[in-house]
């Protein structure tokens, strides 16, 4: 990635409130970009938006529905921007499951609104839509999945998100190469990172119970994810941007951004480390019938590696260490967005 590149490029960031909004936002403005952000509020009352006073480093923040055309096609005209990054989403499976309208209207149809601005705006020149690698049809195979692998989805979250790909497909076949406007999906991992506060979420999960004095209860303790620390795939995302707007069609397609396979490691691991860390904490399986998951999970980043230069940076350890030292800073009430930007500098090595 090259830093250079992002100094004053307008960027128009939707799910800036978010956990991962949050984060490439922060970086965004680190690298010199104006960021425009258009989100909900924050989704919890603790949140990595507010914790880090991240609208004092934003060009504009709305707070607005994604699902409202007219509303958002009137934010991206106000902005002008260059690149558009699109995160916002109802990213959880289990709640999936309880608001299955919501999370289709959300996460399929946001996405057209989102790409119907974009062709009507007349500045961009880059899109980066970003999905799942739940978006792929799980076989529950033990090699990992690729871009043209098939897509699909048992669950409302993973089949909105499959369908999320197959709009951005059609969008950009049908209107924006012809607009010269790039166009690139991207799917990555279960991320981990401080300022995560979501439910059903495992390391905020773990934190909640530890705060509560409980025994943390672990739905599916044997399904093996591919963990990555969020500044991964962040990082991917930036660089594809960037490779969008300097070189163009040639990175109009989809791309997964994962972590190395020894890093692919079951919900127990991750538990037994997160307790390791805190003497006597423990876990226990709930014993309530669960709603349909994803037992093997995989990504093949190889694509990424070979065409965009992009590999992790930081194994499973490091990830976990960063993540508990993000949230012992926010516990001791220290500057957050400071330890925010000195765990960007470690990662890029700047």
């Amino acid at each position: 990635m090259n830093p250079s590149f992002w100094e004053g490029k307008t960027v128009f960031l939707t799910g800036h409130t978010g956990f991962k909004g949050g984060w490439i936002a922060h970086w965004l403005h680190e690298l010199g970009a104006a960021v425009h952000g258009y989100s909900l509020q924050p989704p919890t009352h603790s949140n990595f938006f507010a914790a880090t006073q991240l609208q004092r480093r934003l060009a504009r923040s709305t707070i607005a529905d994604i699902r409202d055309l007219n509303s958002l096609t009137s934010a991206v005209k106000q902005a002008k921007p260059g690149i558009i990054i699109h995160m916002a989403a109802q990213p959880l499976v289990r709640e999936s499951y309880n608001t299955p309208v919501e999370t289709f209207a959300t996460n399929v149809m946001a996405t057209v609104n989102v790409l119907e601005a974009a062709r009507n705006v007349g500045t961009c020149k880059a899109i980066v839509n970003i999905t799942t690698d739940k978006c792929y049809e799980n076989k529950e195979w033990p090699w990992s999945y690729r871009e043209n692998d098939r897509l699909g989805g048992h669950d409302p979250y993973s089949a909105s998100k499959a369908c999320a790909e197959i709009v951005t497909s059609a969008y950009r076949r049908s209107f924006l190469a012809d607009a010269n406007i790039h166009l690139a999906s991207a799917r990555a991992g279960n991320v981990i990172g401080g300022g995560d506060w979501a439910s059903d979420r495992l390391i905020p999960d773990f934190l909640r119970s530890l705060d509560a004095g409980e025994t943390l209860t672990i739905r599916s303790p044997n399904a093996i994810r591919p963990w990555q620390h969020v500044l991964e795939p962040l990082s991917g995302y930036l660089l594809l941007a960037e490779k969008l707007y300097t070189e163009g069609s040639a990175f109009s397609e989809a791309w997964n951004f994962g972590p190395n396979d020894d890093d692919a490691k079951p919900v127990s691991w991750i538990v037994d480390q997160l307790c390791a860390h805190s003497p006597g904490t423990s876990w226990q399986v709930e014993n309530a019938k669960q709603s349909q998951e994803a037992g093997l999970l995989k990504l093949d980043s190889s694509k990424a590696r070979a065409h965009l230069g992009w590999a992790p940076r930081w194994n499973l350890e490091t990830a976990l260490h960063s993540t508990i030292a993000w949230y012992q800073a926010w516990r001791d009430k220290k500057d957050v967005a400071a330890v925010t930007s000195a765990q960007i500098r470690a990662y890029t090595g700047s």
